[in-house]
């Protein structure tokens, strides 16, 4: 029985690969899975012009030969030879994108050091063309040393071109396989498929060339991580400087409907539910909205105009020296909204050890939950006062925290790749998409849906946190006469006292512990837990009711103490989905336990440790 020869189609995600396979082979197709693996077989008949048929098998995509992934494995052990039940193939076909060359170049200098004859299809020349790109398919094939068609898999057009440079590569007389080459490591190979793609280029659009001109100092190795981190530091003080208005008007309209409460309702249980526990519980909370919409504004922007993906090629580099691979940045990135979503997001990650790392550490980055904290602490014991240059002290500080947040969780990725999740890291390649304008519609549509998120937290999780908690605190009340305050004689008062012996060594008081507690469901209700429990203290002190929770705490705590409260959120256990969504993705509950562990002796060595330097730096 006589063979057919063997060609393997092969390129990067993304490059058309499949559709260019469909238009070769059409309905002449067979799909299994590999030998020993459950990774797709999709194999197709070829029939060239003069009559001979040809399996063409469609390889995974992937951007190396170093495998990351069960699919990518495949492809690797195809072209090798080395797959179970698979020839060598008698030659490859290399899908690449025009419009991406300089990417795509790469893995096809990596495949031509193997010596397998080889034709090279330049898929989406239409694409490139619409975008201002023009190319010369011959200058390329002459540098390379190997034929190049230009192709539009989609479109069908090209393809006999196509099978033409096919057909001499196979059969009698066919093309010997030339002699394979000495591996280039990335770095040569990155060099040598730019200077490629240049000789390649007959013209391209100026727009074209901005883009190359910024991201000559976007993804620059000084001048890169140094914008990323200007911009960064930009979106701190914005959060401040451009929130002040909306928060006093925010805080304007709670003040007049606590006393629109107050004047409609008896001193008594039901006037200290709605003020105390409703209007100052949960808007203290709500007042924050601005600022959470102010940061989400600058992430949808830098999203919306293709530098976040800059971004993430930034820190690829700074992750690989702790261990970790490129692909955890998406979901550590999405942990800065929610560390749920950015757990769940780790399911992309094929190491197990990589994907362990990362949910663990996931919890480290200052989720938006946090930003009321840290915004009533700042706003109560921070001057807004300018260091210089327009620099505000306020969102220096903010900066700080975020900046905090994310060195801790790189030091801590550093000490459990060497220890509980000890592995080595694999890279990742990304595709750098096109700078363009953000459409308003799609910026205020996300605004709105984070806008929205965030009011059902507060009328939901907030909302009962904050009941739960007032009743803890009106009840039992001290008897009539009694110099005890109603906060301590209530049962969470007596709760926070047993828990204030753990707490106070790293400067905590009692009001601080008892806001502890209700955090685990949802980091902001701190904040109105530390609002309902000093409305309640005041009881009917009108002086004291007037002031601002940023007043009240600025008269209960020293500097020293807010500082080390500051520093707690920066590493506090994790509220409960967090840890809930950590047992579902881990199967168990002994690394939710782990997570919780270290983030507590964190939280308190980091509160501690800032405590007692300010103490004895005379703060």
């Amino acid at each position: 029985m006589t063979v057919s020869p063997l060609i393997a189609l092969v390129g990067n995600p993304n490059a058309g690969k499949s559709a260019l396979f469909n238009a070769l082979t059409g309905a002449r197709q067979k799909l299994g899975n590999y030998p020993g693996v459950t990774v797709e077989r999709k194999s197709g008949r070829l029939m060239l012009n003069d009559g001979r048929p040809v399996e063409l098998v469609d390889l995974p995509g992937t951007y190396s030969l170093t495998p990351t992934s069960p699919d990518e494995q495949v492809t690797r052990d195809v072209v090798l030879g080395k797959q179970a039940g698979e020839r060598l193939p008698d030659a490859l076909v290399i899908v690449i994108d025009a419009s991406n060359l300089e990417n795509h170049l790469r893995f096809v200098l990596e495949l031509l050091d193997l010596g397998l004859p080889t034709v090279v299809a330049l898929n989406m020349v239409d694409l490139a063309t619409r975008d201002g790109l023009e190319l010369d398919a011959g200058v390329l094939s002459t540098k390379l040393g190997v034929p190049v068609i230009p192709t539009v898999a989609v479109r069908k057009r090209g393809l006999d071109h196509l099978i033409q440079a096919i057909e001499p590569l196979i059969g009698d007389g066919a093309v010997p396989l030339r002699e394979k080459q000495p591996e280039r490591d990335f770095a040569a190979r990155q060099v040598r498929a730019r200077e490629l793609a240049r000789a390649a280029i007959v013209s391209e659009t100026p727009s074209r060339r901005l883009t190359q001109a910024v991201d000559s100092v976007a993804l620059h190795p000084v001048a890169g991580p140094l914008l990323l981190l200007a911009l960064l530091f930009l979106m701190f003080q914005a959060v401040y400087a451009w929130s002040e208005a909306p928060i006093a008007m925010i805080e304007g309209w709670a003040a007049a409907l606590g006393d629109f409460a107050t004047s409609q309702t008896p001193p008594g249980l039901l006037r200290s539910f709605l003020v105390d526990g409703v209007i100052n519980g949960v808007g203290s909370v709500v007042v924050f909205l601005p600022q959470i919409l102010i940061l989400f504004f600058f992430i949808l922007m830098l999203e919306a105009t293709g530098y976040m993906t800059r971004a993430a090629f930034l820190m690829d580099g700074l992750m690989a020296r702790v261990g970790l691979s490129g692909r955890a940045f998406i979901p550590l990135l999405s942990s800065f909204a929610c560390a749920v979503p950015g757990i769940m997001a780790t399911r992309s990650i094929s190491d197990p050890k990589d994907r362990l790392t990362t949910i663990l550490i996931a919890p480290m980055m200052t989720c938006s939950a946090r930003l009321p904290v840290y915004a009533v602490i700042i706003g109560a014991f921070i001057p807004a006062r300018d260091v210089g240059g327009g620099v505000g002290l306020q969102g220096l500080v903010l900066f700080s925290l975020y900046l905090g947040g994310i060195v801790g969780a790189m030091v801590v990725a550093l000490v459990l790749r060497r220890t509980v999740a000890k592995g080595t890291s694999s890279g990742f390649l990304m595709e750098m998409p096109k700078y363009q304008w953000p459409q308003p519609q799609d910026i205020l549509l996300g605004l709105w849906q984070r806008a929205v998120i965030f009011l059902k937290r507060a009328g939901t999780i907030i909302f009962a946190s904050t009941v739960i908690l007032w009743l803890l605190l009106s009840f039992p009340k001290p008897p009539a006469g009694s110099d005890i305050s109603p906060v301590s004689y209530s049962a969470a008062g007596r709760i926070a006292g047993v828990l204030n012996v753990v707490m106070e060594p790293i400067g905590f008081n009692r009001d601080i512990s008892l806001a502890l507690i209700p955090a685990m469901a949802a980091r902001e209700v701190a904040v109105s837990a530390l609002a309902t429990t000093y409305s309640i203290d005041a009881g009917d002190d009108e002086a004291a009711l007037d002031r601002s929770l940023g007043e009240r705490l600025s008269h209960a705590w020293s500097l020293p103490t807010a500082l080390a409260f500051l520093a707690w959120f920066v590493f506090a256990p994790q509220c409960i989905s967090t840890i809930a969504v950590t047992r579902r993705e881990t199967n168990g509950w002994r690394w939710p336990a782990f997570m919780v562990a270290y983030l507590f002796a964190l939280a308190y060595v980091a509160a501690g440790v800032t405590y007692w330097t300010a103490v004895a730096a005379g703060l």
